[in-house]
């Protein structure tokens, strides 16, 4: 069976992933966020779930110290979990899974949110250049990113 990563940050970007939760059945999966009030239940519903430190760039006195210890998080749980795909839809902790799956030979597929209709996010425009398969969820967004598909909404 092959093992699929569905990663992303906590909030929009977690509710957006786990409408793809009819996938978890279908493979070897792991879930990796960020920890949550909303999401400590996530556990009790799912499988192989993993919390990441939680921390967003308008914290900046923090941030930089949060973002390098999930990168050593993000590395420890790829090396346990080894999985053939990364699923994210960001932002951050899902950029940095997503570069780590890439360097030790994962495929790596991007959602781009459903939140940005005319704009790239600072995540899209990152793993845009190294995904494997790009999708966003507005036919504009085509255009910022002439590589990818078009997918539809996934709510």
């Amino acid at each position: 069976m092959q093992r699929v990563m569905f990663v992303s940050s906590t909030g929009g970007h977690l509710n957006e992933l786990l409408q793809l939760k009819s996938l978890f059945k279908k493979y070897d999966y792991t879930l990796v966020t960020e920890t949550g009030k909303n999401n400590k239940e996530l556990k009790n519903k799912y499988d192989n779930v993993y919390y990441l430190l939680y921390g967003t760039k308008d914290h900046m006195a923090t941030y930089p110290f949060i973002l390098l210890a999930n990168c050593f998080i993000c590395l420890f749980i790829y090396l346990k979990r080894r999985p053939d795909y990364i699923v994210t839809t960001g932002a951050h902790v899902g950029g940095v899974m997503a570069l780590i799956g890439k360097i030790f030979g994962s495929k790596v597929i991007y959602v781009e949110t459903f939140a940005n209709i005319h704009t790239k996010t600072i995540t899209g425009r990152l793993v845009y250049k190294f995904a494997d398969f790009f999708i966003v969820q507005w036919k504009s967004m085509l255009d910022l990113y002439p590589n990818a598909k078009y997918g539809g909404w996934i709510f």
